[in-house]
């Protein structure tokens, strides 16, 4: 699949959301919005409203990551308020088969995230039902933390399971994800980037946007590697 960048509203100047959604328009493939409850993480961020005013203000899809508890309650919620894309915490979820087929019968696509600590291993059985997994490369909960590169052997592990399964899902990551670690996901098998401060911390992050897409290009491999697992 070609390389997807994804912009997080996180990182923008909350005074001016809609200027900074509209700021990518042209160069993102879609607009990133984390939504918090501080419950499952600690931090409170964005809701439904937002979520409704960002659909009304750009034409860049939202895609919706739900850092919540209970997201089998929420999730749809999220495709009603304008979502395209509604990613789910495998860690946060009693019923991640069922709100999968409830995001998708909404009208959008799914993802299952994992947190550093849940192994692929444990829901790869179930991801026939999503259209995205979510790799996180941070603890979820804050932007502007350090890429966490042991994340790694996990893309790969993601890769190769689409690659014998013929599965055609989307291999997400988020959080640290800059210039300087782009490539190294895109070599694992990474190909839709979420990148917060690498973009809304540029002097035009549009422009950001557009450099961050040439590096992921440059680095996918026709065949992406393969790290070793960890013992």
């Amino acid at each position: 699949m070609a390389v997807q960048i994804a912009p997080s509203i996180l990182s923008a100047d909350f005074a001016r959301l809609a200027a900074a959604a509209q700021s990518v328009e042209g160069a993102a493939d879609w607009l990133h919005v984390d939504v918090m409850d501080y419950h499952f993480v600690p931090n409170l961020t964005l809701g439904r409203p937002v979520v409704e005013a960002l659909h009304k203000a750009t034409s860049l899809p939202l895609d919706c990551h739900l850092m919540i508890d209970d997201p089998d309650r929420w999730a749809v919620d999220y495709v009603e308020a304008g979502a395209k894309s509604v990613t789910i915490h495998a860690e946060a979820a009693h019923d991640v088969v069922g709100t999968a087929r409830a995001i998708r019968s909404a009208g959008a696509r799914a993802g299952l995230a994992l947190k550093p600590a849940t192994t692929f291993e444990a829901y790869r059985d179930v991801l026939g039902e999503f259209d995205m997994v979510l790799v996180m490369t941070v603890e979820p909960g804050f932007g502007g933390q350090a890429f966490m590169a042991e994340m790694m052997p996990k893309v790969a592990q993601a890769r190769r399971f689409l690659r014998d399964s013929g599965s055609q899902l989307w291999i997400q990551v988020d959080g640290g994800v800059a210039a300087d670690t782009i490539e190294e996901c895109a070599k694992a098998g990474a190909d839709m980037f979420v990148a917060g401060s690498a973009v809304f911390g540029a002097h035009d992050p549009a422009q950001a946007v557009q450099a961050l897409r040439e590096r992921a290009q440059v680095a996918t491999p026709a065949t992406p590697a393969t790290p070793a697992a960890p013992a």
